[in-house]
């Protein structure tokens, strides 16, 4: 299983990073597209949709819409509105379960779940690519979001004892989450040293910094949420040892809009962390 997880790390590491800091406009859209339709494919199983034909039904629709977000632009601030709505309810889902689960378990309702999740980040994503400095940006979102997740995992394996969302994701302590939170405050603190913050910067530089990383976490619950209530370990095996799309992007696509709206509503010149 490592040395297969190797190999697929070491074959898609190239391709992702040349589509996110490679490409730019209409390719990088369209890149992005890409790995949210796959996602949209991976969803309709979450869904309950196990036929191809339904499977690929619906990872169409994400597409045509992906489309009509890139052509009507003036669509992109209600997109992620839309996301942190979700979000905000994706927390009380989550906290929650399996007794929300009577709200979301039909399948129409995941299916527009499904779209809430994955629009915004490509959403997000273009927006980030369209500012000043927009790679900075997504190595920012990215950073912050991996760097809470390995501060998680040592933390939570060293002092994890109290579970965080036992019905959910038996595995994750508050330990962990208080750990990799720290992990990103760190980050974003000596970010803020090396390009001189004002106070002021700083304030907002670590409250949206905590922000990202707390609705992350939100993100890769809700999808270990929709699994169990399924009943998969995976949400597919397009990657060999590490699952799915989704599996390697949930807590990015709550990350991700939420730090486009951030950056839009207190830095409209796109500076990055």
């Amino acid at each position: 299983m490592l040395k297969q997880r190797i190999i697929t790390a070491l074959l898609l590491l190239p391709v992702a990073l040349g589509g996110f800091f490679l490409l730019d406009g209409g390719a990088f859209a369209l890149f992005i597209g890409a790995v949210v339709t796959l996602g949209g494919w991976e969803w309709a199983r979450l869904a309950g949709f196990s036929a191809q034909p339904a499977r690929v039904g619906y990872a169409l629709l994400v597409a045509v819409l992906l489309y009509l977000f890139y052509r009507v632009p003036a669509l992109a601030p209600w997109i992620l509105l839309a996301a942190i709505v979700w979000w905000l309810l994706a927390t009380l889902l989550v906290l929650s379960f399996p007794s929300s689960s009577r709200y979301w378990a039909g399948a129409p309702a995941k299916l527009v779940i499904g779209l809430l999740i994955l629009l915004p980040a490509w959403q997000g994503l273009v927006l980030l690519k369209q500012w000043p400095l927009a790679n900075g940006l997504i190595l920012s979102v990215m950073v912050l979001v991996w760097g809470a997740d390995i501060g998680a995992y040592f933390s939570g394996k060293a002092f994890g004892k109290r579970k965080l969302a036992p019905q959910v994701s038996p595995g994750k302590s508050w330990e962990g989450l208080f750990g990799g939170l720290l992990a990103s405050l760190l980050i974003t603190a000596a970010v803020g040293v090396y390009r001189d913050w004002s106070v002021n910067e700083f304030v907002l530089g670590l409250g949206g910094a905590a922000l990202v990383v707390l609705v992350s976490v939100v993100g890769d619950l809700t999808e270990s949420m929709f699994k169990r209530q399924a009943g998969l370990k995976d949400s597919s095996n397009l990657l060999p040892g590490h699952g799915g799309v989704l599996d390697r992007i949930d807590s990015l696509t709550a990350a991700i809009p939420v730090f486009a709206l951030l950056f839009w509503l207190f830095d409209a010149s796109g500076r990055a962390l």
